[in-house]
């Protein structure tokens, strides 16, 4: 039963192990030059709204007046950034205003290569 079991295992390790040793003498040829797609990966992607809606206030401030709202299909585009605040400019509405950066970020490009 002993023995069984050690061929087994031995034979799921080579398995294994061969795409490792693949990858091995892949990897021992010339390096190319980056390909575009791989440079795009490392840029930050658009900015984006992370719920339904955010309040566009007058200042950096929660206590600030609202002067309206970016939904979160809308497309802005961000001006500067105080703290956690961030002066931003709606495009769909031409709105320009503060919004909290609890509620906004920057979407993240995903390099699957």
């Amino acid at each position: 039963m002993r023995s069984s079991r050690v061929a087994a295992c031995a034979a799921v390790l080579g398995a294994l192990s061969l795409p490792l040793a693949s990858a091995t003498v892949a990897s021992a040829a010339p390096a190319a030059a980056p390909t575009a797609s791989a440079v795009d990966c490392h840029r930050p992607g658009p900015w984006v709204v992370g719920t339904k809606a955010v309040t566009i206030r007058s200042k950096a401030t929660t206590q600030s007046t609202a002067v309206g709202v970016l939904y979160q299909r809308h497309q802005f585009t961000v001006h500067k950034s105080s703290g956690n605040w961030h002066y931003i400019t709606d495009r769909a509405t031409g709105i320009t205003g503060w919004v909290s950066g609890t509620y906004v970020y920057r979407d993240v490009y995903m390099c699957l290569d």
